[in-house]
């Protein structure tokens, strides 16, 4: 089914939304060459309706809007863009063009875990030479199961002892650990997070 650009004078609405996270980033307008241009580079791109012209997110800034998929609605008049952001999307530095900050640092921190989890898998097809995660692969399921143990230990230690600042760093050595554990096992935090999702909708 083609898009319906003739019911708003040639434009149609373009929800854009960040593929990992689900935020709403931005709202902008295309016409049929925005998006015929947007297919082919695979970077977001407008109908500015103040300067009428063609304008590609981050053509100035560098913040570009990476394209993941493209759907239109059911009455074929608006599309929602998945998007991998360069960068914050508004012009103010923000996240989003919404605001929602605490909810946007959320966000990006989901994004990093995502991204992380990501360069783990690939260590293991494409190891690194010098790289600490393959020297962990290397070792085998054992010693990464050893190194997520002692991992945990020492945050609790420092959560019993108060020790808030040096928590951080070690949570940050358990969560990293236990990601490639994760992964050394064949298992993705995607498949922790299915299980949590069932145990929650049983409450």
């Amino acid at each position: 089914m083609e898009l319906d650009f003739d019911k708003e004078g040639g434009l149609v609405p373009a929800v854009i939304q960040d593929n990992l996270t689900g935020q709403v980033l931005m709202l902008g307008y295309m016409n049929q060459e925005a998006l015929d241009k947007t297919r082919e580079q695979g970077l977001v791109t407008f109908f500015s309706r103040s300067k009428n012209r063609l304008w590609t997110k981050g053509e100035t800034s560098g913040n570009t809007l990476e394209v993941i998929s493209i759907t239109r609605d059911c009455d074929a008049d608006s599309l929602l863009i998945k998007v991998k952001p360069n960068g914050p999307t508004c012009h103010t530095g923000s996240t989003s063009c919404f605001g929602e900050e605490e909810a946007a640092n959320r966000a990006a921190a989901i994004r990093f875990i995502a991204q992380l989890e990501e360069v783990i898998q690939a260590r293991k097809t494409t190891p690194v030479e010098g790289s600490y995660t393959n020297f962990l692969y290397e070792k085998g399921v054992n010693k990464i199961a050893q190194k997520v143990g002692e991992e945990a230990v020492e945050t609790v230690i420092d959560a019993v002892a108060g020790k808030l600042d040096t928590m951080k760093g070690e949570a940050a050595d358990l969560l990293y650990h236990l990601l490639v554990l994760l992964s050394a096992t064949g298992l993705e935090l995607k498949d922790v997070v299915a299980v949590l999702k069932e145990r929650h909708q049983k409450k």
